[in-house]
């Protein structure tokens, strides 16, 4: 079985809305979906140390310290959106203040899978009809700020 760490992020601004990016898995035959920044954990790195560097790739937003994981998740994945089976995927929450994520840093297939993003409330999110990966990321977002006190 194919496997993938990751680290996502709840990035959320003064107002509780969460910055997600509409974007497209293994096939554009497929509908994108909207998830969080964030991405693989590279050789020699941790979770927390994959997610700062992915969210500054992503958005051009730069921290230097990422807390602890609210959330590890060993789950069986979409096969639409991913090309491996297993992910381990560690949620981490923060808060800055709302900013223009910035494409500076974006590898190119991200150029052509990033469709949009765009700032959401859980509740938005849940009742837009629209897709999004997981399947329970309103619930993940309402924990992850519960996390931020």
């Amino acid at each position: 079985m194919t496997e993938r760490s990751t680290a996502r992020l709840i990035v959320a601004d003064e107002h509780d809305a969460v910055l997600l990016f509409l974007t497209y898995g293994t096939s554009h035959d497929i509908p994108p979906r909207w998830i969080t920044p964030g991405g693989g954990v590279d050789p020699g790195e941790d979770f927390a140390a994959a997610g700062i560097r992915e969210l500054r790739e992503e958005t051009g937003y730069e921290i230097d310290t990422l807390g602890q994981p609210f959330r590890i998740v060993h789950a069986k994945v979409e096969q639409a959106w991913h090309p491996y089976e297993l992910g381990h995927w560690a949620w981490f929450a923060l808060r800055t203040g709302r900013f223009e994520p910035s494409d500076a840093g974006w590898m190119p297939d991200e150029r052509v899978d990033i469709v949009a993003s765009r700032w959401w409330t859980a509740d938005d999110l849940a009742a837009s009809g629209e897709r999004y990966e997981p399947d329970d990321l309103p619930t993940l977002i309402r924990e992850g700020l519960g996390t931020l006190g």
